[in-house]
């Protein structure tokens, strides 16, 4: 197991140390459900205050020809790096479920004789949800759930679109992004993937792997917090072909001429519904700063160091890691199997170690190298070994449970 010596040696060494800094992380607390919500930036508040005061609060309705009309291309633009994507083909804007429904619907329309959704039992609840409803707009489309050992086997000719999460949101397991893209188009289908669980935290190149349509949320590795306004990516060469079923004015090819009628603007603007939040996306623009400094290959380096160091905690307590070893199989949380998962979890975060529980058994605990340092993370090991050791979560006062786990 790693010495705490050892863990400070490997902070010593960091090259992302620095950008612990940009944080604004509470005293005594080890943050390891930056997963589920990324902490604050110090550059968001002051972002914030802007938005409000100056630009909502002086300006008025002025700013929106200084800035905010243009707000969900710039900030698409400042995210499609992080994805491999060019700045054309992203926007920011709507929710993940927004998005997701848009993109679902639009592949299903594509092609008669394509009727059905493919994707994966046990995917994140809202993607199989959105779908659900997807294919209930949709004359003779259907939702084809099935195993991941089984997905291959079900791309058909009947196949519209194939709908996977890239990193899976309780075990961390991660799909190879190329070779299901493939196997999707060679079905004649279209792939559709949802980066909420790996933006920000794994390597993503949606060119290189030919992907045609994806979506993912800013609030967990990308730190745009609490709602922050969600991505879609739609290659360059479907934005025109496929049609935005939610035909909303700020798709409009001139929202402001106020027609009857609905005319799709060209490109990835005909994929905007409605207003734009403002307030989120200040907040999330502030955040993205941050990233134009970042080497993605020192971030997944780190990534690894700090799953080995929570990996040998987990199993020096006994507990099934349920997350794949080989680092490119995964993302960046690990997740640990215990018959009281929830009780568990409660009891780390009275020791202040904040991470989440995923019904029914699992422990999840999120690996953010850009503010979380080795030695947080051995300490969070230590804390993790010590309350099974003792039994600690057996205090009733951690079975009760609250609405958000």
């Amino acid at each position: 197991m790693t010495t705490l010596d050892h863990a400070r040696a490997l902070d010593r060494a960091d090259p992302l140390a620095g950008f612990r800094d940009r944080f604004a992380l509470p005293e005594g607390i080890l943050y390891l459900d930056g997963n589920s919500l990324g902490a604050l930036p110090r550059a968001v508040a002051p972002a914030l205050a802007d938005a409000a005061q100056r630009q909502w609060g002086e300006r008025l309705i002025r700013s929106w020809n200084e800035g905010w009309i243009d707000a969900p291309q710039r900030l698409g633009a400042r995210i499609a790096p992080l994805i491999g994507a060019a700045p054309h083909e992203v926007i920011v804007g709507d929710t993940t479920s927004a998005h997701l429904f848009k993109a679902l619907v639009a592949a299903l329309r594509r092609d008669p004789a394509r009727r059905t959704i493919v994707s994966e039992a046990g995917n994140f609840p809202t993607d199989l949800h959105v779908a659900e409803g997807a294919v209930g707009c949709v004359p003779g489309a259907r939702l084809k759930v099935v195993a991941r050992d089984e997905l291959a086997g079900a791309l058909d000719a009947d196949t519209a679109v194939l709908l996977l999460t890239h990193v899976h949101y309780k075990t961390a397991e991660r799909f190879d992004l190329a070779e299901w893209t493939a196997r999707a188009q060679a079905a004649g289908a279209l792939m559709l993937w949802d980066f909420s669980h790996s933006v920000g935290a794994v390597p993503i190149d949606v060119t290189a792997a030919g992907a045609d349509l994806a979506v993912g949320c800013t609030y967990k590795y990308l730190n745009g917090g609490p709602g922050a306004p969600a991505f879609l990516y739609v290659a360059e060469r479907w934005q025109d072909a496929l049609a935005n079923p939610v035909s909303g004015w700020m798709g409009h090819a001139e929202p402001f001429a106020f027609q009857d009628g609905y005319r799709p603007a060209a490109g990835m603007k005909r994929w905007l519904v409605g207003t734009p939040p403002i307030l989120g996306m200040a907040s999330l623009e502030a955040a993205l700063a941050i990233w134009d400094a970042v080497d993605m290959a020192a971030l997944t380096a780190k990534s690894a160091s700090l799953f080995a160091i929570l990996a040998a905690a987990g199993d020096a307590a006994g507990l099934p890691c349920v997350t794949p070893v080989d680092p490119t199989q995964r993302g960046s949380h690990i997740s640990f199997r215990h018959p009281c998962a929830y009780e568990v979890t409660q009891a780390l975060i009275a020791r202040g170690v904040i991470g989440d529980f995923r019904a029914p058994d699992v422990i999840r605990l999120g690996l953010t190298p850009l503010y979380l340092s080795h030695e947080d993370v051995w300490r969070a090991g230590e804390q993790l070994r010590e309350v099974i050791a003792t039994e600690a979560w057996r205090d009733p006062a951690f079975a009760t449970r609250n609405a958000v786990t």
